[in-house]
Parts: C-alpha cells; sequence; structure tokens
C-alpha cells in the first residue's frame, strides 16, 4: 500500500490535509462526515479556550454544498476541507470580535479577501478562533472575548500542558491545530504571532512576504507589519493552503503586490544538495534556554545530513528590533484603533453627559488594558516634540535591519534560528511584567520589520517536554524554497506527526 493510500485510513483528525482532500475527492469519505467528526472534537476539547465562535448548522450546509460540487466532478484543491478562521478575519456567517469587548456580537456585511479564497478553494468554515486582543499579545492572555464553553473570557491552553499559554496572538488557530480540532487555519503575524505559537504548539506555520496576502477584511493592528498567513501539521499542509491565500487583490487592499498566484506544492520533494543555511550569531546568545538551543542544533545537525551547508552570519541590529517595533507598531495601532469611538459600531458607553464623554467612557470601557497601553505609547510617539525622536528614527532603523538582511542573504539561501528563546511559560508567569512577554518576540521581530517571509516548523522538544521550533527566513517571495526545505527536514523527522498526550 502506498503512503498516500495507507495515510487515508488513518483516523480523520490524524490524516495530513493533503490525503484529507484526496480522500473527499476519491469519495471515500463525505465532507459532511468530516465536518461532523471536527465539530464532535471541539465539543469534546472545549476546555482549551480554543474557539470563539461555533454555528454547526451554518458548517453543516456549507459541508453539504461542498458534497454537491464534489458529485458535480470539482477540482477545487480543498473541496470538502474543513478550517477555522482567527478572529480576527472579518466573516459573514460568523461574529468577528478580534477577540475583544469593543466588538463583541459584530457581524461583518462581507468575507475577507483570504477567508473568500479559502471558500473559493473549497473550504468549510467550523468557526472563528480565539486571539490576543486586537492581535496585540504574545502569549493570547489578553483575549477579552468570552471562548465556545465558558461564561467569561478566558485564555487559550496549550494542547500540551494546559497550564502553559499557546503563543500569541495566534494562539487559538495554533491550539486548535495542535488538539487536532482542525486540520489547519488561518492566522496573522505582526510580529510573530503565527511562527511563534506554531513552535510553542509543536506544528508548522508560515506568514508570507508583506504584500502577498491581502489584508482586505483584516482588523487592522499596524498596517505596515501585519501580514496574513496559515498554520497546520506540515509544510506540505501549508503549502496546499497558501497557495489558495495568496494573489494580488490590488482592487481592495493598497499594500497588495501585484504578484501572480503560485502553486507552493511544486518542487517540495527536490533534494537540498547545496543549500547554504545562514546562522546569525546573534540568534545563538546566552539568554537562549539549554533545551531550545539543544533541539536546533539538532536539527540543523540533520540538515546537514540531508546535504545542506551551515553558514555563519550577522545580522547586528537584532537586538534593536524591539525597541524599534514597539515604537512603530504601536503608533500605528493608535491611529488604526481611533475608529472605535462608539459613533458607527462596536461597544458604545450606555452612560455619558457629550460626545467627548462618551469617547472617554466607551474606549476605557471596549479596551484591555494591553491594547490602552500600546495605544498610549503610539500617541506619544506620535506627538509634536516627539515624532522625529522616536517614530522617525524607529523608521530609519528598521531600514537598515532590512539592509542587515539583504547583506547576509548574499552568503546564503535561507536563515535558520530558533523562533524564541524559551518553550511555552506558565498562564500568568509574566502578568505583572509585560515587558518579559516583548522579549519573547527578539527572533521573530526583525523578520517582520524586514516584510521577509518566516516559518516555524518543529524540531523537538526542550525544558519539561515542550515543543521546539526552529525558525526558517526567506529572501523576499522565497516561501517555495522555505517550504521546500522545511518539508525534507520532515521527511526526515517525526516532530511534526506527534500529538499531546490525551488528544
Amino acid at each position: 500500500m502506498s503512503a498516500a493510500m495507507s495515510e487515508i485510513h488513518l483516523p480523520l483528525h490524524d490524516m495530513p490535509l493533503r490525503a484529507l482532500a484526496q480522500a473527499l475527492r476519491s469519495r471515500q469519505v463525505s465532507a459532511l462526515e468530516v465536518s461532523e467528526h471536527f465539530l464532535a472534537r471541539m465539543r469534546q476539547h472545549q476546555s482549551l479556550g480554543a474557539f470563539l465562535a461555533v454555528d454547526e448548522e451554518v458548517s453543516r450546509s456549507q459541508a453539504r454544498m461542498a458534497d454537491e460540487r464534489l458529485a458535480a466532478g470539482s477540482t477545487a484543491p480543498l473541496e470538502g476541507v474543513p478550517l477555522a478562521h482567527k478572529d480576527i478575519f472579518v466573516t459573514r456567517d460568523f461574529p468577528t470580535t478580534a477577540g475583544s469587548r469593543m466588538l463583541s456580537g459584530y457581524r461583518s456585511p462581507f468575507d475577507a479577501t483570504v477567508v473568500q479564497r479559502l471558500a473559493d478553494a473549497g473550504v468549510v468554515t467550523l468557526g472563528k478562533l480565539n486571539c490576543d486582543e486586537f492581535a496585540m499579545g504574545s502569549a493570547n492572555e489578553n483575549s477579552a472575548a468570552t471562548p465556545v464553553g465558558f461564561d467569561a473570557p478566558a485564555p487559550v491552553r496549550n494542547p500540551w500542558d494546559r497550564s502553559r499559554i499557546p503563543g500569541g496572538s495566534s494562539g487559538g488557530s495554533a491550539a486548535a491545530v495542535a488538539a487536532r480540532l482542525v486540520p489547519g487555519a488561518t492566522g496573522t503575524d505582526t510580529g510573530g504571532s503565527i511562527r511563534q505559537p506554531a513552535s510553542f504548539c509543536g506544528i508548522t506555520g508560515i506568514k508570507p512576504t508583506y504584500g502577498r496576502a491581502s489584508r482586505y477584511g483584516m482588523i487592522a493592528f499596524a498596517s505596515s507589519l501585519d501580514q496574513a498567513g496559515v498554520l497546520a501539521h506540515s509544510a506540505e499542509d501549508c503549502a496546499l493552503l497558501l497557495s489558495s491565500v495568496c494573489g494580488p487583490d490590488l482592487d481592495r487592499d493598497s499594500t497588495s503586490l501585484d504578484r501572480p498566484a503560485e502553486d507552493f506544492t511544486q518542487g517540495l520533494e527536490a533534494p537540498l544538495n547545496g543549500l547554504r543555511i545562514g546562522l546569525p550569531q546573534e540568534f545563538f546568545g546566552d539568554g537562549l534556554a539549554p533545551g531550545v538551543r539543544a533541539a536546533v542544533d539538532a536539527a540543523l545537525k540533520e540538515y546537514e545530513k540531508l546535504g545542506a551547508r551551515l553558514v555563519p552570519i550577522r545580522l547586528p541590529r537584532t537586538e534593536l528590533a524591539i525597541p524599534v517595533y514597539y515604537i512603530i507598531a504601536p503608533a500605528e495601532a493608535s491611529s488604526n484603533l481611533s475608529r472605535f469611538d462608539g459613533v458607527k459600531f462596536g461597544h458604545r458607553a450606555r452612560h455619558y453627559v457629550d460626545l467627548l464623554d462618551m469617547y472617554k467612557k466607551t474606549r476605557a470601557e471596549g479596551f484591555g488594558d494591553e491594547v490602552k497601553r500600546r495605544i498610549m505609547i503610539g500617541t506619544y510617539v506620535l506627538s509634536h516634540g516627539y515624532y522625529d525622536a522616536y517614530y522617525l528614527q524607529a523608521q530609519k532603523i528598521r531600514r537598515m535591519i532590512a539592509d542587515d538582511f539583504q547583506q547576509a542573504f548574499k552568503d546564503c539561501d535561507v536563515i535558520a534560528g530558533p523562533v524564541a528563546p524559551t518553550v511555552a511559560w506558565a498562564i500568568g508567569a509574566h502578568g505583572s511584567d509585560p515587558l518579559a512577554d516583548y522579549l519573547a518576540d527578539i527572533f521573530t521581530l526583525p523578520a517582520s520589520l524586514a516584510g521577509l517571509p518566516g516559518m516555524s516548523l518543529p524540531a523537538g522538544f526542550g525544558e519539561d517536554g515542550m515543543p521546539v521550533g526552529l525558525q526558517l527566513i526567506g529572501n523576499y517571495f522565497q516561501e517555495a524554497r522555505l517550504l521546500h526545505a522545511a518539508h525534507r527536514f520532515q521527511q526526515a523527522t517525526d516532530f511534526h506527526l506527534r500529538s499531546p498526550a490525551g488528544i
């Protein structure tokens, strides 16, 4: 029996996305049966807090329509495959809150482009996934929305250890995929919010080059940094999803690039002989946990066995990425979130004396502490007398960080290193120190500031048996190269096939 055929006989929730799509096309299982299976798993594992909205009848209706299309001979690549979307993407059939109180109960009259493109590829939507409020956070502890099955807002729990965070802000997406509640999910990455939760939950996640996936219908945090991406178990599954997600959307997204859609599943099997992997000195310093370092080093040795060559490189401004990001991102957030004032949509304070009082009380009630913190920082750095000293200087250093990458890519094809300095920490461990969350982004922020594609793939286990991700960063429009390198590694290892106990 071939590998593909043997995969079709696995439990539905353990099947690779590619095999699941093949089973649906060959009519070995119906889209409705697949959706029912995953809906049952979602009910079984509600205690993870991964879902913010589920409408089983909507999902069943979409599955029945997918079955009709399959019966009529549909060749859509993801026909009948169930997915879920991070609650930062607006959707017509499900409420969209961005994990906030401000947008509690909001329903969009349209779908985000990413949602629509996946629907056009045949996807069945199972619901909306928990996230940090307006995607601001590194732990998924900032969500102000109430998960399905809960009575009050709650953080998502890591399926590998439910006392720990799943990472953020796409923590709901990562936890749902890791727990086999969905075979894949959408996410967004502003400073590492796909790569870091993918690492902490032992799955694969990729953010493409800035501008390759449309931002239309993606609730904005920091417009020059936000980028849609996908999370799944393997690089091959991510390639399938990303092929449907990417493509120009010039009429609706001014940041969209006029770059044609690409089939990222092509060329995955080619050997890695001669691939030059750059290792930044700055990613392997004293702050790296021993277990993370050991897992990353072992993964790099595996790449050498596969024919790759390790090359030392420098990214000298890495340590500046945190202060630069936490000036630029809050500044853009301050501007983007000014629209939430209680006038046209979203939460409005019930008791106020005049318009200004309504603005103040609405925003005080509707925003959580982390969002308020970033709005205040952003407003400060954009204010008269401080714009040149802070925001303008940060933009200059951002350009230098991007230039560092271009210098490094003269000596290597991809850059590798840890995703985060540690494994996932305990829920509440950083509650009194928000800066600790910020410091955890040190290895993911540089690629985001430069607008480069980056991904995380499972590379082993570190402290307390928790997952560790290997980060791969490519040059602009080199998503296919990253996916190829990740796929070949996953053919030689089984970290991406392992699942948490009790799942």
